[in-house]
Formats: structure tokens, sequence, C-alpha cells
């Protein structure tokens, strides 16, 4: 009997009279060095950068009974170290960051650390105003969030004009820092603004609403004229 099977057909394949080849193991390529020790960097990095954060809601949590606190990671989608803190002085916007043992420079809104210049000030400050935002529109009223740029880390800190609108403290002296502010806020109102902050609807953006629609200049189902009123 002839064959249908050809040499063309593989060098893996056999005719049916002498039975078929077992199909060849696939190899799965493995990372290089390189890329499994930037993996495992990557790996410890995460692990420290989620300490550090952890660390950060503790301390923020002890600020004291008339405190409450979110975190804006897991509500907001803020980058991680980002909380709200709703108390008897008001309401702060934190943003924590750790430099470590490397000192750290305030020049105005310029932060340099190790000869780098990271826009602290300015991640702070967009903090503080997507949660203006989000609590003023959802309550119907104009709610302030001062924004707060707090350092956890053993360096010092050289302070040579402050940024404008942004509390700068250390780590370990904001609750000092935040309850010496007053009291401004009732610890009623405290739990209205937490209330709000911890709803998910309240991070959502309202749908889109084009232009033409937002503003009309011919009165409802007269449109055909064109007309302003």
């Amino acid at each position: 009997m002839t064959s249908f099977l050809h040499a063309a057909d593989g060098p893996g394949l056999r005719s049916p009279a002498e039975g078929y080849a077992p199909a060849r193991p696939v190899v799965e390529s493995r990372p290089s060095p390189l890329d499994w020790m930037r993996g495992r960097r990557a790996e410890r990095e995460n692990r420290r950068a989620e300490l550090a954060h952890q660390r950060a809601a503790q301390r923020l949590e002890a600020l004291g009974d008339n405190w409450r606190v979110l975190d804006l990671q897991a509500t907001a989608g803020s980058g991680r170290m980002s909380f709200l803190a709703v108390g008897p002085s008001g309401i702060f916007a934190v943003t924590v960051k750790d430099h470590g043992r490397s000192r750290v420079s305030f020049s105005g809104d310029v932060v340099q650390i190790d000869g780098r210049r990271p826009k602290y000030v300015q991640e702070t400050r967009k903090v503080a105003m997507l949660a203006a935002s989000a609590l003023s529109r959802i309550a119907g009223v104009s709610v302030p969030v001062m924004p707060v740029l707090a350092f956890a880390g053993r360096g010092s800190i050289s302070v040579y004009g402050m940024p404008k609108g942004v509390i700068i403290s250390a780590y370990q002296e904001l609750g000092r820092v935040l309850n010496a502010r007053g009291h401004r806020l009732a610890p009623s109102t405290v739990e209205k603004l937490y209330d709000l902050a911890t709803d998910p609807a309240t991070w959502i953006n309202p749908p889109y609403v084009p232009l033409a629609e937002r503003y009309r200049w011919y009165p409802e189902g007269d449109s055909s004229t064109g007309e302003r009123p």
C-alpha cells in the first residue's frame, strides 16, 4: 500500500504503517539572570512600600478618637501613601513620602533629594484638589481640603522657603501638626464628611454631558428655528 505521507510533510511525521511520532515537548524559555534579579528587586521594593504604607496608616489612626482616616489608594485610586484625615482641625489630604536617610531640601515648590527634584509638592496638591472636588460635588457645597506633605525617614529636612498652601511636616510630628490647627469642625460634621468620603459614589466621575447639551441657546422643543430665546 502506498503511503499518503511524503518527506515534505516534515520529519516528525510517519506513515500509518510506521505509526505516528510522539509530539515534541514544548520547552518554556527561562528568564535570564538579569531579568530574574530585576523581578526579585521589584518584589522587595513592593514589599517595602507596602510595609511603609501600613506604618503610615497606623500613624494616622493614632491621631485620636475624634479623627477619621480614609485610605485614598483603596477608594479614590490615588497613589500609595495617600490618605484623607477628617477631624476637628478640618479636612487634610496627607501624602507620605519615605526619603530614608537622605537629606531633604525645600525651596518653595522645589524639593531636592540626592540631586533629584521629585514633584512631591505638585503631587500633594493634586491629591487635595481631587478630594476637594469630589467632596464638594457630592455635598453640594464647597468643601476645602488642605494638602499635607509628610516625610518619613531619618534624614534631615532643610527648609529655605515653604510652598504656598501646603503643610510640610515630619512623619513623626504629623499628629501634633494637625491637632495644633484648632477646632473648626463639630464632631457631627466630622462624621458626616467621613460618611461622604467613604461612599464609593463620591469618587466616581459624573457622566459626561456634551457641551451642546449643557448650553442650549433655544427653548426646549424649539430647536428648528435656531434663534436664541
